[in-house]
């Protein structure tokens, strides 16, 4: 199932290029990925998926905070070591990622683009890595082994884009090793995080709050400085995710310790 929804991955972003296009987001395999995941689960009784969740709208409400509160403080960082610099920050308020990476969108079409494919996407991926597959490998293995299996796969997911770039002529290979290397080990690491959320919630909710706010603000909320927008980006979004893993983790620990889970 993960090499299919692999092959359906590499399909789409170098044959069709949706995230090149008018759409901004490579969603045509996140949509056959649901259309995989609902069928496996049917086929392998694999019940719920953990969409079916008392009080899912509070998950997802405190997963929003989660992801607002870490990325307040990253922002607030940002803006702090501009201005000692000198850059004058501020912050606008528009769609990125829309037919090419300095494009700038602000018709509401393409805000409801971009809030719908953030929805396919957290979907798809917290259903079919929290869900389906954590489900199946808890079977027989434990929930630490499953999770890590799970997280290792999740961020070797995100290593097509920076192949792209290498195969395009975008970047060198040294550099696209580089970045595949930095978004698989962040990505395994944000994985993990989200499945100690998944394993502590019972349920997909409060990850999928937290999914879809970091993949959202990113693209919708814009530090420029000297003319440049987003320079200091991924110092941004690594410190946000630092901080929401190592609270995660922190609380994980603890209730584990008052209350050990295998």
């Amino acid at each position: 199932m993960y090499l299919l929804c692999f092959a359906l991955r590499l399909g789409e972003y170098f044959i069709l290029r949706t995230d090149q296009s008018f759409w901004g987001e490579a969603f045509v395999h996140k949509l056959a990925g649901i259309a995989v995941l609902f069928i496996a689960a049917w086929r392998l009784s694999v019940d719920g998926l953990g969409f079916r969740q008392r009080q899912g709208s509070r998950r997802l409400a405190q997963g929003l905070a989660l992801g607002l509160t870490a990325f307040f403080i990253a922002y607030g960082a940002e803006f702090l070591m501009l201005a000692c610099q000198g850059k004058e920050p501020s912050l606008k308020v528009y769609v990125s990622a829309y037919g090419a990476e300095d494009a700038v969108q602000r018709a509401p079409l393409f805000f409801l683009l971009c809030l719908a494919g953030n929805g396919v996407n957290v979907v798809m991926e917290e259903g079919m890595f929290r869900g389906l597959f954590q489900r199946l490998l808890e079977r027989r293995y434990s929930f630490w082994i499953s999770a890590r299996v799970c997280s290792l796969l999740f961020g070797l997911w995100h290593i097509v884009g920076p192949m792209r770039n290498w195969l395009d002529g975008v970047d060198s290979l040294g550099s696209a090793a580089v970045q595949a290397a930095a978004l698989a080990v962040t990505s395994a690491l944000v994985g993990l995080k989200w499945a100690l959320l998944t394993q502590r919630s019972g349920g997909l909710f409060l990850a999928m709050g937290d999914h879809f706010f970091n993949n959202t603000i990113v693209n919708l909320l814009h530090v420029t400085a000297a003319g440049q927008a987003d320079p200091l980006l991924s110092l941004r979004v690594a410190l946000a995710q630092t901080l929401s893993f190592l609270w995660v983790a922190w609380i994980s620990a603890r209730r584990r310790t008052e209350n050990p889970i295998a």
